[in-house]
C-alpha cells in the first residue's frame, strides 16, 4: 500500500490510498468466485460458469463489492499507518472511484483527526473561595414555604371581592363570537389569581382581581395564521370564564404542634434545624458545581487548539435538537401560538458555546488518558441509576432505552460519564484559596 497525506488544514488531511494491483487482482478472483458457488445459470451445474459469462453479466455488480471489501479494509490500515484518530471521514462515493482487475486502485479520503496538544497545567487550579453560607433570612423563606405548602385552601367566607392569593374555581369556553369553538369542550380550573397560569393560553389574573362567585369575565385572545391548531389559526377569540367558587388559603401557624404535624420533631426548633441543614446540603452541591464551572473554563482557556469542525457542527446540532425538544414538552397553554424556533438564529448563538464544549470534552479525554481514568460497568450502572430516580422509572428501563439507541448511543454515554471522572478528579486536585 502506498500513502500519501497532505494537510488542509491544523485538523484536516487529505489522504490518498493505493491498493497494489496483486491485491485488486485478488479480490476480483475471490468475488467471481462466490458469485460463481451462488448462481445459477441454465445449461451449467453450480461453479461450472465461465468466467467470461459471469463478468458479461455480473461485471457491474462484482466492481461495487470488491469496492465495498476494499475501501473501509485499506481506510483503516491507512489510518493505522498515518497514526491517526479519525473524527470524521468523507471517502468519495462508489460511483466515483475506477477500479479494474490488473491494476492499482487509487482514492483520495478526507479525514478530520484529533487535534494533538500539549496538557497545560490542570492540576493545582486556583480557585477563588465561594463563603455563601445559608442566613437566618433565607431559613426563614423556606419556614414559610413549608407553611405555604401545608396551607389549607377553603371557600371564602368574607364578602369581597378576589385579591392576590385567592383561588378562583371556574367554568371556562372558548368563544368565536357567541360561538363555542368547534371541539373545544367547556373546561373547570382552579387557579390562583398573582400566579399568571394560562387558562387556555390566556393569563386571566387582572380580569379576575375584585370579582366575586358568579361572575363572569372576558378575554380576548389573537392567534397567527400560521398556529398549529387549525381551528384556532388567524382568530380571535374570547375566554369566558365564570366564577364558580372563590377560595382563600390559610396558613398554619408555625409552633411546635405544626412541626409535629410534619414528622419525627418534637419542637418547631428541631424542624428549622433538619431543614437548615438540608439547605446547607443544597448549597454545598451548587458550590461544588459552581468550583467545577471554574475548573471548565480555566481548562478551556489554558488550552489552544482548533477543533474538527465535524464535532463542532455535531455538537450544535445536538443543542439545536435539546432546545426544539424543550419547546414540543411546552403546551400550547404555556407558550400560546409561538412559532417554531429559527434554526439559523440557534446556531448562531449556540456556535461560541459548542466550540467551547467539544474543546473542554477533548481536554477532558486527554486528562483521563493520562490519569488512567476509565469507565467501568458499575459507572455505567450508577449513572443510569441517577437518571432512572429523575425520570422515575426503572433504571432496567434507562438501559434498554440506551440499548436501543445503538452503538453509538452508548459511547457517547460512556464518553459523557468519563469525562464527569475526569472533570472530578481536576475539581479534587483543585487548590481553594482561604
Amino acid at each position: 500500500m502506498k500513502l500519501e497525506v497532505t494537510e488542509l488544514g491544523p485538523v484536516q488531511r487529505a489522504v490518498k490510498i493505493e491498493v497494489p494491483a496483486d491485491d485488486v487482482t485478488k479480490r476480483f478472483e475471490e468475488a467471481y468466485a462466490d458469485l460463481n458457488r451462488q448462481v445459477r445459470i441454465p445449461g451449467f451445474r453450480p461453479g461450472r460458469a465461465p468466467r467470461s459469462l459471469l463478468e458479461q453479466r455480473y461485471a457491474k455488480s462484482v466492481e461495487e463489492d470488491v469496492l465495498r471489501s476494499i475501501i473501509p479494509d485499506y481506510y483503516q490500515r491507512a489510518m493505522k499507518e498515518a497514526g491517526f484518530t479519525p473524527v470524521s471521514v468523507d471517502i468519495p462515493p462508489l460511483e466515483r472511484i475506477k477500479i479494474k482487475k490488473g491494476l492499482p486502485l487509487v482514492f483520495t479520503t478526507t479525514v478530520e483527526i484529533k487535534p494533538t496538544f500539549e496538557l497545560r497545567e490542570y492540576k493545582g487550579i486556583t480557585l477563588k473561595q465561594d463563603k455563601r453560607s445559608i442566613t437566618d433570612e433565607e431559613l426563614d423563606k423556606a419556614m414559610q414555604v413549608i407553611r405555604q405548602q401545608h396551607a389549607q385552601i377553603e371557600i371564602l367566607m368574607a364578602d369581597r371581592g378576589m385579591a392576590e392569593d385567592d383561588y378562583a374555581q371556574l367554568h371556562v369556553e372558548m368563544l368565536e363570537g357567541s360561538t363555542p369553538v368547534s371541539g373545544a369542550a367547556p373546561e373547570n380550573h382552579l387557579v390562583r389569581v398573582g400566579d399568571k397560569t394560562p387558562v387556555l393560553g390566556v393569563a386571566l389574573d387582572e380580569a379576575l382581581l375584585g370579582k366575586k362567585k358568579g361572575d363572569v369575565v372576558d378575554v380576548p385572545q389573537d392567534y397567527p395564521a400560521e398556529y398549529a391548531d387549525a381551528r384556532l389559526a388567524g382568530k380571535t377569540v374570547t375566554i369566558r370564564a365564570q366564577v364558580q367558587e372563590v377560595k382563600t388559603r390559610v396558613l398554619p401557624e408555625l409552633d411546635d404542634e405544626f412541626a409535629k404535624d410534619l414528622g419525627d420533631y418534637k419542637t418547631l426548633d428541631e424542624l428549622r434545624e433538619k431543614v437548615k441543614a438540608q439547605l446547607e446540603q443544597g448549597l454545598q452541591r451548587d458550590v461544588e458545581e459552581t468550583y467545577k464551572d471554574a475548573c471548565m473554563k480555566r481548562l478551556v482557556d489554558l488550552h489552544h487548539f482548533d477543533v474538527p469542525e465535524s464535532l463542532v457542527q455535531r455538537e450544535l446540532e445536538a443543542m439545536i435538537r435539546g432546545a426544539q425538544e424543550q419547546q414540543r414538552r411546552m403546551t400550547w397553554a404555556e407558550a400560546p401560538g409561538q412559532a417554531p424556533l429559527d434554526t439559523r438564529k440557534l446556531r448562531e448563538e449556540f456556535l461560541p458555546k459548542a466550540k467551547e464544549r467539544v474543546k473542554l470534552g477533548l481536554v477532558l479525554d486527554a486528562i483521563a488518558e493520562k490519569e488512567g481514568i476509565t469507565v467501568i460497568e458499575a459507572d455505567v450502572e450508577q449513572e443510569c441509576r441517577m437518571m432512572a430516580r429523575g425520570l422515575k422509572i426503572d433504571p432496567a428501563e434507562v438501559m434498554k432505552i440506551l440499548a436501543s439507541g445503538g452503538r453509538e448511543t452508548v459511547d457517547d454515554f460512556k464518553s459523557r460519564i468519563l469525562a464527569d471522572k475526569a472533570l472530578q478528579f481536576v475539581y479534587q486536585k483543585a487548590i481553594i484559596q482561604m
